[in-house]
């Protein structure tokens, strides 16, 4: 193909088409892009993926390590088939530490069944059903996580808790958007007063330590509240404080849009000044709002992990990855039942995921970028 050719072809192709070409190379984007919507659609949907509730408790298995599943290939009668199971738990006291230790049991095997009736729930508060992706019968149980110091399953109490924490990311940073946009949009078009009051509200909240300032924020909430005020009070704090770096960034786009000539046109013709910055000037870099998004994600659900796991942020009943990492607080609980960890594990590759995609959107949207090659 000529130059000329290839020229012309890469003219008929349309922004977002040639940002999705080069997000596409961004291997890795592409994988964290996967597991991110894995993730969210568990949590979604938590009630059916999970085999239990968050506080169902199995008295027979108090700390007690995952399960491993198994396959039995071949039946009573000789047929093959494929049958996942798992063995059930032996529990005995260890006279040296007085700690539980449990082994398993070949004569306790507890088949795997898929789409089964378990406990009833509702799902999103609208629809009563008792189907789950999977159960271990009425006679057996499954832990595959193991359970906490209550008996109570981990797997189902990692994705329920997938749900709080990671909502708290995507609220949060719609708030911080909405902060971000709106005052430095006001700074950068309008100018004068209202852009040195602007800045110097940012230049306060930026000399301020975030840790102990939320710390003290979260601590102030009434201990009366609900959870779900609790909720909310823990995502508008950690918006308040994460829009000022996005503020600026508007800010100076908007400095070098304002003398565009399809912004002095629309200034003509009457529109209003939220009119031209909300209609006009901000989807000329949607674009780059939506990669600096997925990047301010990961603060917001880091944010609420290290607060619930200080004990000032969520409380129970209320279950999010930070109240689940609560109980491993000590060195002889990491060292005794070091399965607690594992919301830390999810933690540790949302977050990660969520800094691959944003920066292969990053690299997809900027003209001048290579794309990433990894």
């Amino acid at each position: 193909m000529s130059e000329l050719a290839l020229d012309t072809q890469l003219e008929a192709i349309s922004p977002a088409r040639l940002a999705w070409i080069r997000f596409k190379r961004h291997r890795l984007a592409m994988v964290s892009g996967g597991f991110l919507i894995f993730i969210y659609l568990t949590a979604a949907f938590c009630e059916f993926v999970t085999p239990y509730g968050t506080d169902t408790r199995n008295v027979q298995a108090i700390n007690a390590p995952p399960m491993t599943i198994r396959f039995q290939i071949f039946d009573d009668k000789g047929d093959f088939h494929l049958q996942p199971f798992v063995y059930g738990y032996d529990m005995h006291v260890n006279e040296d530490t007085w700690m539980r230790e449990y082994s398993e049991n070949p004569e306790k095997m507890y088949p795997i069944y898929f789409f089964s009736s378990g406990e009833h729930y509702q799902l999103w508060n609208l629809f009563e059903t008792d189907l789950h992706l999977f159960t271990a019968g009425e006679e057996g149980y499954i832990h595959l996580f193991g359970t906490d110091q209550l008996g109570r399953d981990l797997f189902s109490r990692v994705f329920y808790g997938a749900r709080v924490s990671l909502s708290i990311g995507v609220v949060g940073v719609l708030l911080t958007l909405f902060l971000g946009v709106l005052l430095g949009g006001l700074a950068g078009y309008i100018g004068g007063l209202v852009d040195r009051a602007v800045q110097r509200l940012i230049e306060v909240l930026q000399s301020l330590p975030t840790l102990p300032l939320w710390m003290a924020l979260s601590a102030a909430l009434p201990v009366a509240w609900s959870p779900i005020g609790v909720y909310f009070g823990i995502t508008l704090i950690l918006s308040l404080f994460g829009w000022p770096a996005l503020a600026r960034q508007v800010r100076g786009k908007f400095l070098a849009l304002r003398e565009e000539d399809f912004v002095m046109s629309a200034r003509l013709l009457g529109a209003s000044k939220m009119r031209v910055i909300f209609k006009h000037m901000l989807p000329s870099f949607n674009s780059h709002l939506i990669a600096t998004a997925t990047l301010a994600v990961p603060g917001m659900i880091l944010g609420e992990t290290a607060l619930s796991f200080l004990g000032i942020g969520l409380r129970p009943p209320v279950v999010s990855w930070g109240v689940l990492m609560q109980q491993a607080q000590n060195y002889q609980v990491i060292v005794l039942t070091p399965w607690l960890l594992i919301p830390g594990l999810f933690v540790v590759l949302s977050v990660m995921a969520f800094n691959l995609l944003g920066d292969g959107l990053r690299d997809a949207v900027d003209p001048y970028s290579t794309g990433g090659q990894s």
